[in-house]
């Protein structure tokens, strides 16, 4: 605890003063003891909220996030826990995964124990967890204390500067001479005053007292420093806004148009191309593999303009931007970027092109368009109407042998028509098409439509087939996507911030590292000239400024003798 009372120069200083704000004693006991040693002036001894006596509650709260040593334990804290994120690969990373049960089971599988242990302790997600956050928000915290506990009492300091020091404060500084002046001593601190100038020190004079200053905006770059990095930080938190942030996969075929999550924006694939270097462009033990030279994805970004949030309508879209996406080349607007990330040979059926024939003739009646993806409940076919009554995009039977979907891709397709038209009874009939064409699906399509005959509900009348589905080898009348595309969806409002924060934050390292805050006391008592400097680094160069100054003015001293020889 500090026990300061009024100076002898008359200025009442705060408790926790150690050195008189007006002409620079020392107020401490310790220092008074150590006449010889320099003063310590980090923060001109002015007194800091962190050093008040008797703090309260909220006192020991800021004392606590003012100490430089506490910010030094979180910023090491929180560098270990990031760390310890890149372990493992992140849950955010993983394309194909979305449950939980879901990444316990690829942990385990892929890491093993230490996967499962991994997982369970929730580092999978580490820059999501509430401790991680929660240490940025403890940094930024302690930015903001620190920073001002220091930079306002600072600021009073050196926007108050007296120009007449103590001599106790002048002669325990860093740069020291004393020495007596002959002759007009005011035309001598005249001439001293015009060649300081000269190395760019802005000077002030009164009764027989100067002071030089030079480099003062170079005491604020920690603190600029600081705002940078609170900045920083700020826009890094900015990231769990959802609106402000998003790293996600989307997986496409050819053809798709697919919603961006939680936006209003679609996106079409039209075609995706992949090329592979010829053995001409390989190395020799490389030729006869097939290497990737590029693949990209020709999209189409679309706005939702009506219809957006209609579960059973389809939305209406308005095309905004085209773009040929490959590595490193996104399609970008308003914000939102997508990324080609990878691909996958994966054999994917669109549509098929079916015939509707006539089973007793094997006349055809006509042919329609069947989607694999969102099927027209209607289609007309000659004098004939078919309504689909159900839709099985991966079928199978359940254990009581009932129709089911294993999935929502459409892995093994199945149509439930209810045909009306010419020669049949009112309620039609019920067939069920199976557009795949395997052995599994022929099996299925037989079990069924027999099972409709024997309740009446089919006569046998009717079958649908794709003519020709095989020619050449080549699938016909059969629209397929060869290959899924894996685009990276990113949305980052909150990198311009990150990057001004950054900007900020190296403007205050510069302005602290490369210019050095210079300051010249000195005072003449009769003949008798009493000199003390101090910087807050690079002594040498401020001893140098002194040496030259007091040269030009008569006064012939080393360098190297101004060094206060207790520093």
């Amino acid at each position: 605890m500090f026990q300061n009372t009024k100076c002898e120069c008359g200025h009442q200083n705060p408790v926790g003063t150690v050195l008189c704000e007006s002409c620079g004693k020392p107020l401490v006991e310790n220092l008074l003891d150590d006449e010889g040693a320099p003063l310590e002036m980090r923060y001109d001894g002015v007194a800091r909220r962190s050093q008040k006596a008797n703090p309260q509650l909220i006192d020991r709260i800021w004392n606590f996030f003012s100490s430089v040593k506490i910010a030094v334990y979180l910023i090491a804290i929180t560098l270990i826990g990031a760390a310890v994120g890149t372990i493992f690969q992140q849950e955010d990373t993983l394309i194909n995964l979305t449950e939980s049960s879901e990444f316990a089971a690829y942990y385990k599988e892929r890491y093993g124990t230490l996967g499962v242990i991994y997982h369970a302790l929730g580092l999978s997600r580490t820059y999501e967890s509430w401790w991680f956050i929660g240490l940025l928000v403890m940094i930024g915290t302690s930015l903001v204390i620190c920073s001002l506990d220091r930079v306002l009492p600072l600021y009073r300091a050196l926007s108050k500067q007296q120009i007449r020091k103590h001599l106790q404060f002048i002669n325990r500084q860093q740069v020291i001479y004393s020495g007596e002046i002959k002759g007009d001593q005011a035309e001598w601190v005249n001439d001293f005053a015009k060649q300081i100038k000269r190395k760019r020190y802005r000077v002030w004079k009164e009764d027989g007292a100067l002071l030089a200053e030079k480099n003062r905006f170079s005491r604020w770059g920690p603190y600029i420093n600081h705002i940078g990095l609170i900045i920083f930080l700020l826009a890094v938190l900015g990231r769990s806004i959802p609106a402000w942030h998003m790293d996600k996969y989307m997986a496409l075929y050819e053809g798709e148009t697919r919603q961006i999550p939680d936006t209003n924006y679609y996106v079409k694939n039209d075609k995706f191309t992949v090329e592979y270097y010829t053995d001409a462009e390989l190395a020799n033990n490389q030729q006869g593999t097939k290497v990737v030279k590029l693949y990209e994805t020709k999209a189409r970004l679309f706005e939702c303009a009506d219809v957006c949030d209609d579960p059973i309508r389809e939305p209406v879209l308005t095309e905004v931007k085209q773009h040929q996406i490959h590595v490193n080349s996104p399609l970008s607007y308003n914000g939102i970027k997508l990324y080609q990330n990878s691909y996958m040979e994966k054999v994917r059926f669109i549509s098929v092109h079916p015939t509707l024939f006539d089973s007793s003739s094997g006349k055809a009646i006509g042919s329609f368009d069947l989607m694999m993806d969102h099927p027209e409940l209607t289609y007309n076919v000659g004098s004939y109407n078919l309504t689909l009554k159900d839709f099985y995009p991966d079928f199978s039977l359940d254990e009581q042998s009932r129709p089911m979907t294993k999935t929502r891709e459409p892995n093994n397709p199945a149509f439930i028509f209810v045909i009306k038209g010419p020669g049949l009874q009112e309620k039609g009939e019920i067939y069920i098409y199976f557009p795949m064409p395997s052995e599994k699906s022929k099996y299925f399509e037989t079990i069924i439509n027999d099972s409709f005959k024997q309740r009446g509900d089919n006569t046998g009348t009717f079958n649908i087939k794709v003519e020709n589905p095989i020619v050449n080898g080549k699938m016909n009348n059969i629209e397929y996507s060869e290959y899924t595309t894996y685009l990276n969806i990113r949305v980052d409002k909150a990198m311009p911030y990150i990057w001004v924060g950054a900007a900020i934050s190296m403007l205050g390292l510069v302005m602290g590292f490369y210019w050095q805050h210079r300051r010249i006391w000195l005072r003449i008592d009769g003949d008798k000239l009493s000199l003390g400097a101090h910087t807050n680094k690079n002594s040498f160069g401020l001893r140098a400024d002194v040496a030259w100054a007091l040269g030009r003015t008569g006064i012939e001293v080393l360098p190297k003798s101004l060094d206060n020889r207790r520093n």
